[in-house]
């Protein structure tokens, strides 16, 4: 056998492997967004197919077909090293960073968790509890807000997205939302979600009529969003399970403020759940973390931009933003 042919299965063995090991790192993670998750699988599937054929032997195909046929199964290779990287930093940015300048709440009273006049952040062992200096607070659609705009205090993903896609519509985000005094009616609603309002300086959850609540919020000028109800005056109402450890938030008040509050690491639903109770949260949403769409940051108290999880998506259209 000549080197180039040794080199060529050489290289569609790493290939093949590294392509079943993205695969595999990509359905383990549970990182699902149908498309790719198509786009991965069919990569693998073609690796697999195009090393068989060499340990069975090319020469043997004698049909032009087949011949530009496996010349083209050989060339998808080149994409299974960028697929890798792709994946593989998805998977990273599902880890939280450390915020070393957080207060350490582990043996603080519960009622001691408090709002001060500019952002800070508790940690009390299992979460991250963020309150974010603002005045106002926003949905913002499509652009995604600027790290340069001082007045931004907190930035995070919103909404869900209907379908994956790189081109924004209004029509597109699950549930019915306002922004700044625009109401938006979604074909996406569903029972179990509430709504977060933010309108005349105030916040508020609403649980039995979260589309009201928007309108109500678009009508003096506000904002708001749905998501799932998670916690309602203390009680659990979120019913969807989630059956692997990952980093969770929530959009929450507490201690009668308004929080965003982080598992420190990965860990299990029940057990974020079991810290949300142990702080006594009042109302909470349901905030979604997975790869790509758990891009956020916030600004500390020195006027530092602090990146959470830094790895944005391009379709990704909505945010939820604190301002000064």
């Amino acid at each position: 056998m000549k080197l180039r042919e040794r080199l060529s299965g050489i290289w569609l063995m790493a290939m093949t492997l590294l392509s079943l090991f993205a695969y595999t790192i990509y359905f383990v993670a549970q990182m699902w967004l149908n498309i790719l998750h198509t786009a991965y699988l069919t990569l693998a599937v073609l690796q697999c197919v195009t090393l068989i054929i060499y340990l069975w032997g090319p020469e043997k195909l004698t049909a032009k077909p087949l011949k530009v046929l496996y010349r083209v199964l050989y060339a998808s290779s080149v994409c299974v090293i960028p697929t890798f990287l792709f994946i593989f930093m998805g998977l990273v940015s599902q880890y939280h960073i450390v915020i070393t300048d957080s207060i350490d709440a582990s043996a603080m009273p519960i009622e001691e968790i408090l709002t001060a006049d500019k952002t800070v952040v508790y940690d009390t062992g299992t979460v991250y509890v963020i309150f974010p200096e603002y005045a106002r607070i926003d949905l913002t659609c499509e652009k995604r807000p600027s790290k340069s705009d001082s007045d931004i205090t907190w930035c995070s993903g919103a909404a869900f997205q209907h379908d994956i896609s790189l081109g924004f519509t209004h029509e597109n985000i699950d549930g019915d939302h306002a922004v700044l005094g625009t109401f938006y009616e979604s074909p996406y609603n569903k029972d179990s979600f509430a709504a977060f309002t933010f309108a005349e300086g105030r916040f508020s959850f609403a649980f039995d009529h979260p589309s009201e609540a928007i309108r109500e919020a678009a009508d003096k000028g506000g904002s708001g969003f749905m998501q799932f109800g998670l916690i309602r005056d203390g009680e659990t109402v979120m019913n969807i399970s989630r059956p692997r450890a990952r980093c969770y938030r929530t959009l929450a008040e507490l201690n009668g403020n308004l929080c965003v509050i982080d598992s420190i690491h990965m860990l299990h639903f029940e057990e974020f759940m079991e810290e949300l109770h142990r702080l006594g949260v009042t109302n909470a949403l349901y905030m979604d973390m997975g790869a790509g769409w758990n891009y956020s940051w916030y600004r500390d108290a020195l006027g530092r931009v602090v990146s959470l999880f830094g790895l944005p998506v391009p379709w990704s259209h909505n945010w939820i933003v604190f301002r000064k």
